[in-house]
């Protein structure tokens, strides 16, 4: 058997094969929705998956204002921030930022998920997030995903 012909291939930027993925967040649980998609964002779900490389998908994800939380998460889930200024920590309610900014929360998860480090930045642009069903990629021919079906 000769050892040669086994190399391992690593993927790079000009090799990455990136797609463009739609998701419909209507009726999906927060936790679940932001671990599948921080997976396809990292390329974790693909084979030629490298570490090192941003070699995941750009996930447009559609209708953020219809996820939904498990229990009581709606009135005891709060939002931590900082105002830069001594004793300026604020805290917003689940609720409260659905209101003000639907968007938020799923972006928040997803980006507790990435790593955090310029790869994770750089890989956090992948991602699109709308509160309603219209978006502007239609251009890119996106490739609607069912949410259900990945593990």
């Amino acid at each position: 058997m000769n050892t040669l012909s086994y190399k391992t291939i690593s993927a790079n930027k000009a090799t990455a094969n990136k797609e463009w993925i739609i998701v419909d967040a209507e009726n999906q649980i927060l936790g679940r929705l932001a671990s599948k998609v921080a997976k396809m964002i990292r390329g974790k779900h693909k084979v030629n998956y490298t570490p090192h490389v941003d070699c995941g998908d750009n996930v447009v994800i559609i209708n953020a204002e219809k996820i939904q939380l498990t229990g009581s998460k709606w009135d005891q889930k709060e939002y931590v921030r900082h105002t830069g200024y001594s004793g300026g920590q604020r805290f917003t309610g689940a609720r409260l930022m659905m209101a003000k900014k639907p968007t938020a929360m799923i972006e928040i998860a997803i980006k507790g998920m990435l790593p955090k480090n310029r790869l994770g930045r750089t890989l956090f642009g992948n991602l699109y997030v709308y509160a309603g069903s219209e978006h502007p990629h239609q251009a890119q021919q996106p490739q609607q995903v069912n949410l259900n079906t990945i593990k």
